[in-house]
């Protein structure tokens, strides 16, 4: 049985199409604007985004910050344990910083260390000293590590031989954790938070700093612009500044394909959604065994009918039959 019908292939290996607007806004209304009006404020994966970007800005205009998408998530603190069952209502929120704190110093300082009972973030390659805690149903011990680590080896070590690195959720426990450690030492407990992300969630890792960049000189530099006076280079900035900026209008490629499939078993109904969704799967797969990069989303062309696979009309098959033995003459 010889059965005929079209795939889609729509590749969400996003191609933008970027937009200078050189009206003065802050990050929030300009992210705003950009959502409205396009997609988003411009994620940037390469040099060679960067270059069209240099080679598109009107310099006559404005040559120098223009916010985009990247922005420092300063309000993304969690713990290392993420069982929600661990935690009561607010103590997944119970924080006892230091005064000042956190400040993220040259804007590096994601991890957060214990000292003298009071909390404050340091860049996580810092070493120190650790509380992991082990927990038996409702019964939590701390436990202090006294190997000098970063933060990511403290987790890894108390995942390892405990349960986790500590989770802090009331001021007892805080008492708790600082009876652990000796007067005027650090040591690191389980809140950690994310760094620079895309505004559109984008997992693209390319940067571009200036020279000793970011750095956090104002204390609050949260937000990205990028400066065409340097080749387009980034500065960490205040993201209540009122700067031009970036958006991008996301481009995806789709494609109909026929496709044409041979059974033997002429039992075997190939418009069963399940059938459809195995196939989808051996294809997806066999894209990926050939090397196709980006993320792309196969799916059935439906016909008028509301069919996905027709039965070839034993004349076209013929006619295909008789192709092909002319082609081999």
């Amino acid at each position: 049985m010889s059965v005929t019908t079209g795939l889609s292939a729509v590749s969400s290996q996003v191609r933008r199409q970027y937009h200078f607007v050189y009206d003065w806004k802050n990050m929030p209304e300009a992210q705003k604007y950009c959502r409205e009006k396009y997609t988003d404020l411009a994620t940037i994966d390469n040099m060679e985004d960067v270059k069209m970007l240099n080679n598109t800005v009107d310099r006559s205009k404005v040559s120098e910050y223009f916010w985009i998408g990247l922005y420092d998530d300063v309000n993304s603190w969690r713990w290392s344990l993420s069982d929600t069952s661990f935690y009561r209502d607010g103590e997944t929120e119970f924080r006892l910083w230091k005064t000042g704190q956190p400040n993220n110093a040259n804007s590096s300082q994601y991890c957060t260390g214990m000292y003298d009972g009071q909390w404050e973030d340091f860049d996580c390659e810092s070493h120190f000293k650790s509380v992991c805690m082990d927990v038996r149903g409702l019964n939590v011990t701390f436990v202090l590590i006294t190997t000098l680590m970063n933060w990511t080896e403290a987790q890894s070590y108390c995942r390892e031989h405990h349960t986790d690195l500590a989770s802090v959720r009331n001021t007892a426990e805080n008492q708790q954790v600082n009876d652990t450690v000796p007067a005027g030492q650090k040591a690191w407990i389980g809140l950690f938070r994310d760094s620079w992300k895309w505004s559109d969630g984008s997992s693209s890792s390319f940067r571009h700093w200036y020279e000793r960049q970011p750095d956090n000189s104002d204390g609050k530099d949260a937000c990205v612009t990028s400066d065409f006076g340097r080749d387009g280079k980034w500065w960490d900035d205040v993201c209540d500044k009122k700067r031009p900026f970036i958006c991008y209008i996301a481009m995806t490629t789709k494609q109909v394909i026929k496709v044409r499939l041979e059974t033997k078993d002429s039992s075997l109904d190939l418009n069963d959604p399940a059938v459809m969704e195995q196939m989808l799967k051996e294809v997806q797969q066999r894209l990926k065994d050939q090397g196709v990069k980006g993320d792309v989303k196969l799916s059935w062309r439906k016909q008028a009918d509301g069919k996905v696979f027709h039965e070839e009309e034993e004349e076209t098959k013929k006619k295909k039959k008789t192709r092909r033995k002319r082609d081999e003459i």
